[in-house]
């Protein structure tokens, strides 16, 4: 089925904007939640879980990647914390299989290593080369994901065989200089990539307002672009999702057995319950680094994963979304006390627009985390000013708010939330939950855009550090 994808999401992120909506509270008075948009608030006290400021805390928002909180903090409850995800390469009198189990982090690289493995043993295989993929079900999108995105690496598919984070690499150029009458394509030599019949608009900037590149991609790895492009975006790079993971990585691994010299007298092909004797594992670093990459860099691929991961080995059989929810559910109800059965959890990364979630039913998961040392994700939270998501984040990089919120960011399309621990200046510690959504700014220019946002967080943080 062909899949049709918005190639603007690709190059540029949409600035959102907020409600007029003063604070009730008098302690919090500071500058208005930005026009048209809805917020909801809840700050706990650490010490002794006393609230102290709630607004709309049972509204069900979008939680966008504070879902990452829930699925690491699932991730760690349900897996050991060396955890790690293995590729094994095992063999038959006939056969050679490699067995995946979805690790978000195998590269090239690292498959080579694994064929080399194989060279040592043997330099002809007389029957097939079988990929296992049986860890997770063959579902790689999450329901509630746009269609719009699904060609963007932010959004590749989580699948059980992966390679360099299921992304590939595509470019679009003019064939002479200025003005450019014609257009040529080239990418990653394992996909096919291709110009239609593209408008190229010469101008003024005005003149290009209804002019962008629209792609559509199919499961063969086939991509065309057609619509607009403004000659002065030229040359346009991008990074797309692949969208048959199965057929990216046998082409990939045929090229790799041709490099060792192995002769491979069958064909690659995909089966689930193909097994031999392990003679090579590739291992990735343990969970702990894992979560740390996914929580500071707000990694989709190493969320949606890990959640798929958390279903298989509560439940025992191939990880799926659904699976994974359901454990994740579980798992906090039955070790930490937290409740999420009214929550609506889609996926591990927060992608899903069909996310739900609270930010009292949050606050539970932050406590947790912050008041679990030995659990040691607290050490995985990104830091104002200092790392990951917060350390650039403009509305608490200045004095007095730098390293002093330590905290998960989550933002989609009109999203803007935070969840974690701020300092106070008296040294008291807050839990706070903050989801801000249908934030659309009138403006085009991002810093414009922007102000209401860093203004109104600004605003809060320093309330709530100066006055507790």
């Amino acid at each position: 089925m062909t899949k049709y994808l918005a190639l603007s999401l690709l190059l540029f992120t949409s600035v959102p904007s907020f409600a007029t909506q003063v604070f009730t509270n008098p302690s919090l008075n500071g500058n208005p939640t930005p026009e048209g948009a809805d917020i909801a608030l809840y700050v706990l006290d650490a010490s002794n879980g006393k609230e102290l400021y709630s607004e709309r805390a049972e509204q069900f928002q979008q939680p966008a990647s504070l879902q990452k909180i829930i699925t690491g903090l699932a991730a760690r409850l349900v897996l050991d914390k060396d955890f790690r995800f293995e590729t094994t390469v095992e063999t038959t009198d006939r056969d050679v299989i490699i067995n995946f189990s979805g690790d978000p982090t195998f590269t090239r690289t690292h498959l080579r290593a694994l064929v080399e493995k194989i060279k040592l043993k043997q330099t002809t295989i007389p029957g097939n080369l079988y990929l296992n993929g049986g860890a997770f079900d063959t579902s790689e999108r999450a329901v509630g994901v746009p269609w719009d995105i699904l060609g963007v690496c932010y959004s590749a598919p989580s699948s059980s065989i992966t390679m360099n984070a299921n992304c590939i690499y595509g470019k679009i150029e003019g064939t002479t200089e200025a003005p450019v009458k014609a257009l040529k394509t080239s990418g990653s030599p394992y996909i096919n990539i291709s110009a239609g019949d593209i408008i190229i608009r010469q101008g003024l900037e005005n003149q290009n307002i209804d002019c962008d590149l629209k792609l559509t991609a199919d499961n063969n790895n086939r991509y065309s672009l057609d619509g607009c492009v403004a000659s002065n975006r030229l040359p346009v790079n991008f990074h797309l999702a692949v969208q048959n993971t199965t057929l990216y990585l046998s082409k990939v691994l045929q090229e790799e057995l041709d490099r060792a010299g192995i002769q491979l007298n069958g064909k690659i092909m995909r089966n689930d319950k193909a097994t031999g004797t392990v003679i090579a594992l590739h291992q990735s670093e343990p969970l702990m680094k894992l979560i740390d990459i996914m929580m500071k860099r707000s990694d989709n691929l190493i969320a949606d994963n890990l959640l798929k991961t958390v279903g298989r080995v509560y439940y025992k059989r191939p990880g799926s979304f659904e699976n994974g929810a359901a454990a994740a559910k579980a798992v906090l109800k039955e070790k930490a006390n937290i409740d999420l059965s009214r929550a609506i959890i889609m996926d591990g990364s927060g992608l899903s627009r069909n996310n739900r979630v609270t930010a009292k039913q949050l606050v539970q998961v932050v406590q947790y985390i912050f008041g679990n040392k030995e659990l040691g994700l607290i050490e995985t939270m990104p830091v104002s000013g200092q790392s990951g998501t917060l350390q650039y984040r403009s509305s608490l990089v200045n004095a007095p708010l730098t390293g002093q919120v330590s905290a998960k960011t989550g933002s989609i399309y009109g999203v803007y939330n935070l969840a974690g621990k701020i300092t106070t200046k008296s040294g008291k510690s807050l839990y706070f939950v903050q989801l801000l959504s249908n934030y659309h700014p009138a403006s085009d220019n991002r810093n414009v855009a922007r102000k209401p946002l860093r203004d109104f967080e600004r605003s809060f943080y320093e309330k709530l550090y100066n006055n507790h």
